[in-house]
């Protein structure tokens, strides 16, 4: 049987002390994440322990960090995943709006718009573009980042649309393309994300206007010509 506050597999504790050991379980751990995710972002993340994160979050028990989250893998796939989930939320809109015949462009704004949208709406500061940045260049954490990426359904449906709008590239030359997409789209955001928090100015004024910057970017990495092997360069 089931009710209001639980269900047939796991009742929820509905007394008193109960519903509070849950909220201040759920508040620590939202803290632990949020103070993680800083302290990765600011100092990397080799060199951040778990007794750093406890001790930055204000954590009596330097084991809180394991206890809600695991081993440090476990944190930083948290950590993706608490900020992959409305991005993919937003590219599914946007992929859904689309017209009957997109262009090279509009999937591009697909890739792009959902990260910049999404640093957007965090407000400031926000250390996730530089977090990011950090895990898909690391060799023991990128499989993370993009185990992470291959459950989205919508960036799926981008990448093979933008596949079908550069067919004629043939398959190595689109491959070295798309790594070198993600490098603009992951440093390009993480970029302007440390010029504000260092205060220095930058070459756009809003993440939107960012976007703009970087779509053009990618649109123009697609369209580049192919030079031959052998080509003076």
């Amino acid at each position: 049987m089931t009710d209001a506050q639980g269900t047939a597999d796991r009742p929820v504790d509905i007394r008193p002390g109960g519903r509070v050991r849950m909220e201040r379980s759920a508040a620590s751990r939202q803290l632990i994440l949020a103070t993680a995710e800083r302290l990765f972002a600011e100092r990397g993340v080799a060199a951040v322990s778990h007794r750093h994160i406890s001790e930055a979050a204000g954590q009596r028990n330097s084991a809180a960090v394991g206890y809600h989250f695991g081993t440090k893998p476990d944190l930083v796939l948290a950590i993706l995943r608490s900020h992959s989930e409305p991005i993919e939320a937003r590219r599914q809109e946007m992929v859904e709006a689309l017209g009957p015949d997109p262009d090279l462009r509009d999937w591009v704004a697909c890739l792009v718009c959902p990260s910049t949208d999404h640093l957007a709406e965090l407000g400031d500061p926000t250390w996730f573009a530089r977090f990011r940045a950090l895990v898909v260049t690391d060799p023991a954490l990128r499989e993370l980042a993009l185990d992470d990426s291959a459950r989205s359904g919508a960036l799926r449906r981008v990448v093979e649309g933008l596949r079908e709008c550069v067919r004629q590239l043939p398959e190595a030359v689109y491959e070295e393309r798309r790594a070198m997409e993600v490098q603009l789209l992951v440093h390009g955001c993480a970029d302007r994300e440390r010029a504000l928090a260092e205060g220095r100015p930058t070459p756009r004024a809003t993440w939107q206007e960012a976007a703009t910057g970087i779509v053009d970017a990618v649109v123009g990495l697609w369209l580049a010509p192919v030079s031959q092997h052998g080509d003076p360069v």
